[in-house]
């Protein structure tokens, strides 16, 4: 498989490779060894999340308090999705900047999202579903989020009237977070990743 960094710190897209014949198809779209390498230290994986979702449904953007954060490892393995990653790290030298990926089940990409990113994404298809892997099990008390449709971010999302649930509607623009003391500091966030690194 490629992994690749993306333009935002801390963020990579895999592309694994697809062997197929009329039988069908087989491909790796994980590999512990090839993600550690990659990114300096491997995935402590801790839980494996499914999502499904309609077309037009953008869920994020979603975050975790570091440390520990949860680091994050999606692929979609049915339908598409456009996966979108922002920098949400206070002092980051890309503080408020967003990637898009497109996800799917024909070239079956995938991206790693470090500990302190902020992540979200748009269902294409119906019947999206993506599946990932986390650093960290889900503590409501420590998991925030950033409004999806903020202005500031300008996120293009693919859908004219975006399907949001309630707890995204309600979260907070990301100047809002910012002055609240929501956000996760830049070097707390690189400090935590060396910290891994020297674990590893």
């Amino acid at each position: 498989m490629d992994i690749v960094p993306l333009s935002i710190d801390g963020a990579w897209e895999i592309t694994p490779k697809l062997h197929g014949d009329p039988r069908g198809l087989f491909t790796e779209w994980y590999r512990f060894d090839l993600l550690a390498e990659a990114v300096g230290h491997p995935l402590d994986l801790r839980q494996g999340n499914l999502s499904v979702s309609a077309a037009g449904v953008v869920r994020g953007i979603h975050f975790a308090d570091v440390p520990p954060g949860q680091a994050k490892y999606v692929t979609c393995t049915r339908g598409a999705v456009l996966d979108v990653i922002v920098d949400i790290r206070v002092g980051s030298p890309t503080f408020g900047q967003w990637q898009g990926v497109r996800l799917d089940d024909q070239t079956r990409k995938a991206v790693y999202i470090a500990e302190g990113l902020g992540h979200g994404f748009c269902a294409l298809t119906d019947d999206a579903t993506l599946t990932y892997l986390c650093s960290a099990t889900y503590n409501p008390g420590h998991e925030h989020g950033i409004y999806p449709l903020d202005a500031e971010l300008g996120i293009d999302w693919p859908a004219e009237e975006p399907q949001l649930s309630q707890r995204d509607v309600k979260s907070p623009s990301l100047a809002e977070a910012k002055d609240s003391g929501l956000l996760p500091v830049y070097g707390a966030c690189v400090g935590y990743t060396q910290s891994l690194r020297q674990q590893g």
